[in-house]
């Protein structure tokens, strides 16, 4: 499904979130230009999660004030979108902390990758489907706010 313009700006996110997860669990290819260590990655993690991705997260938590109501499927999961965030920024916020960083990583990159998925595979598309293109504008107006 062709992702609407009003969420677009998110699963732009999303493609550079997801390769934060893959990079990060065990096992993970190389990526150009993107740390191979573990610290380097923690560090990058990080970087990323402080910059973008909680704004990232907060966006879509005030998103949920204009779809709530529409359809009880959308509103259970967006209630999992936000308890998600919760464990995330949890994980995220426990890194500096950790000395052995590999399961941590491992963990968080797995967690945040389905977490993605999730919402590009289930969430997304249902607002698309149950949104009118008036809500839709609201949520194209509230993304493109700074």
């Amino acid at each position: 499904m062709k992702r609407h313009i009003a969420l677009v700006p998110l699963s732009h996110d999303h493609h550079e979130a997801l390769i934060l997860a893959r990079l990060i669990q065990q096992g993970a290819p190389a990526y150009k230009g993107l740390p191979t260590e573990l610290v380097p990655k923690a560090e990058y993690a990080l970087n990323l999660y402080q910059k973008k991705l909680e704004k990232h997260f907060i966006q879509e938590e005030e998103m949920i004030s204009i779809v709530v109501g529409i359809s009880p499927e959308l509103d259970a999961l967006l209630e999992d979108m936000v308890q998600e965030h919760i464990v995330l920024r949890k994980l995220f916020g426990q890194l500096p902390a950790e000395t052995n960083l590999l399961i941590p990583l491992d963990h968080l990159g797995k967690t945040l990758e389905h977490h993605i998925r999730k919402e590009e595979r289930q969430i997304f598309p249902l607002i698309q489907e149950c949104c009118s293109g008036e809500i839709l504008d609201k949520i194209e107006i509230l993304l493109s706010a700074d």
